[in-house]
Formats: C-alpha cells, structure tokens, sequence
C-alpha cells in the first residue's frame, strides 16, 4: 500500500466531527463533519465519492452526540472506545462504499485497508483522547460562562 493511503487518515476531520457532535447536538455534528469533507474535496479533488464520504463522517458527529447522551461527561476511556468504535463504523462504510461502487469484494477492499484502517483507529483514539477531550472541555467552559461575560459587559460594543 502506498504510503499516501496511511498517511492521509492522520488528521483531524473524525475528531472535529465527534467534538462538534458532542458539544452542539447530532445535527451540527452531522453538518460539521460532512462540511469538513465536502471544503476539503474542493481544495482537493472532488468526486462522485465525496457525498457518500461527507454523509459517512457526519454519522462520526452524530456519534458523539450519542455518546454524550448515553454518558454525560466522558473520561479518556469512554473517549478512546468511543473512537476505536465510530472509526471501524466509518472504515468499513466507506471500504463498502468503495467495493460496490468499483464492483469489488467486499473482503477484498477490506483486506486491502487493514494499514490505514490501524492509522486511523490509532489517529482518532489519540486526538480524541487529548485534543478532542481539550476542545470539548474548551467549548463547554466558553458556553457556560459565556452569560457571566456578557453580564459583565464583555462582547458589547
């Protein structure tokens, strides 16, 4: 497998979409993680993928507003499944994905994204963990106290 195939699933889209799920509800966390893919394709290379591909991270946001109904304030354990679990939901949605639209085995396109699958199950269970455990501490902190600001007079003009 080239090298590009692995290192394309180090990033931040799955944890941004999770984040946004978990702190604003299922509906922006589906719209932020289809839009991180959709912006992204346009700088990229578009295709007749990108829709299946943006619909598929936006369950990742739709994921972390579960998980934050289903748990309330997550710890880095519950993180961390939480990222190992979505991350083999959207690996093999979109290994299904491309095995029906190149009419391939489905064991095959599988068998084939075993390194990149490790990568991202990897990737998102450490940004989820750290970085996502960070933003969603972040948010909630800013969203809860943002009235005592505004009370305080900070934001007027």
């Amino acid at each position: 497998m080239p090298l590009y195939g692995i290192l394309i699933k180090v990033g931040l889209t799955e944890t941004l979409a999770f984040v946004s799920g978990f702190t604003f509800g299922p509906a922006l966390g589906f719209l932020a993680g289809a839009l991180i893919i959709v912006i992204s394709d346009l700088f990229m290379m578009p295709g007749p993928w990108t829709p299946f591909i943006a619909a598929i991270i936006g369950v990742l946001g739709v994921g972390g507003a579960a998980i934050r109904r289903i748990v309330g304030k997550p710890n880095v354990a519950v993180l961390s499944a939480s990222a190992a679990v979505l991350t083999v939901l959207s690996e093999f949605l979109q290994n299904a994905w491309f095995a029906f639209s190149f009419n391939i085995p489905i064991a095959a396109a599988l068998a084939t994204a075993i390194p990149s699958m490790v990568t991202a199950i990897a990737n998102n269970i450490v940004l989820l963990s750290t970085v996502g455990m960070k933003t969603i501490e972040l948010i909630q902190k800013l969203t809860t106290g943002s009235s005592s600001l505004r009370e305080q007079g900070v934001g007027r003009t």
